[in-house]
């Protein structure tokens, strides 16, 4: 169990860093816009002409999802669990300073800057993040699933709200980073993809009762009309619900949602114990492709295939991710395993 522990764990930070890099010449783009400077999305390719945030990376360059990711995941291993509020706000700020020293535009997310400037200008942490509902909270969540069970529930979802209400301290920040962290969880676990969906709705709707409340359609709610309307419609449709009605931008009730709706049909018809061996592949591809926040979607649509065994990652495409983003996974997983031995 101990080794399929750690080869989840491993395929989670990898899917996380995969559809990262995938949805990076893409984002903020266009459905139309990506098709025509990329054609169809196969794999991985450098920004395109009209790409600014990305502007000039090679492909498989990763964006802010993973490295924040990795940012938190060395914060929960060196606290052996606990993150302080200060250091997680002076390492966030820390990497800000070094993406625009780079000259990078792809910086900290909205409701990430506007929390630590309410931080800097004197405002308690508990207090800086009551407006974030956006997707920064769940698209760097997967390690703390890695380091934390999933069971009981609700101290789960406390583990959720010590590494989010920083920055997102609203239900809706709340609830998308504790699905998309229940999930990983639930797979490290050995849950299968169906299985590790429902926890993910549940640590959502147990979620949703902390932080502060902002409008914006309930997270649980929404994964549970998304999931079955998408699973009943070919590929093409299914692209269409998402970009036109679920949506794919940074809000955390279209993003988080997309993403786990995607996760759901990658799986749907088939065996989830032994899926398509380019199932996971070709659906990160296809977020990639759907316009919007493509790099979020796809990185937590990774993350979640990758950590309920439902993907089986290009090597190839692993290889290129490590190389060009220097990107040492190993290390990291094996510390957030020791961490959930400890406190499981």
């Amino acid at each position: 169990m101990r080794d399929s522990a750690r080869a989840r764990s491993l395929a989670a930070l990898q899917g996380l860093a995969l559809g990262d890099a995938l949805g990076m010449p893409t984002q903020s783009m266009s459905r139309e816009r990506i098709a025509a400077d990329h054609g169809r999305i196969r794999g991985l390719v450098a920004a395109g002409p009209h790409q600014q945030i990305a502007a000039g990376m090679p492909a498989g360059s990763i964006t802010d999802d993973t490295e924040q990711a990795v940012l938190l995941a060395r914060l929960i291993i060196d606290g052996d669990g606990t993150v302080k509020a200060a250091a997680f706000a002076a390492e966030l700020l820390a990497w800000e300073r070094a993406m625009e020293a780079r000259g990078s535009l792809d910086l900290l997310g909205p409701s990430t800057r506007a929390a630590l400037q309410r931080l800097q200008d004197g405002m308690p942490p508990e207090e800086a993040g009551r407006f974030g509902a956006t997707n920064g909270a769940a698209m760097r969540i997967a390690p703390l699933g890695i380091a934390t069970p999933v069971e009981p529930l609700g101290a789960f979802v406390d583990a959720v709200v010590a590494v989010s209400s920083l920055t997102h301290n609203t239900g809706l920040g709340i609830a998308s980073a504790a699905a998309i962290g229940a999930a990983v969880s639930a797979g490290v676990d050995g849950a299968e993809t169906p299985e590790a969906l429902d926890v993910a709705v549940a640590a959502a709707r147990e979620g949703a009762r902390r932080g502060h409340w902002v409008a914006g359609g309930e997270i649980a709610e929404r994964l549970e009309w998304a999931i079955p309307a998408l699973v009943e419609l070919p590929p093409r449709e299914q692209d269409d619900l998402l970009a036109q009605v679920v949506g794919t931008s940074v809000a955390a009730q279209e993003s988080v949602v997309a993403a786990l709706a995607l996760v759901a049909v990658t799986v749907a018809g088939g065996d989830p114990a032994h899926p398509e061996p380019d199932a996971a592949w070709d659906t990160l591809c296809r977020a990639a492709a759907l316009g919007g926040d493509t790099d979020t979607i796809a990185a937590m649509t990774g993350a979640v295939l990758g950590a309920t065994g439902a993907a089986d990652w290009p090597r190839s495409a692993l290889d290129t991710v490590r190389r060009v983003n220097a990107l040492d996974l190993e290390p990291l997983v094996d510390g957030l395993l020791r961490v959930r031995r400890r406190h499981g």
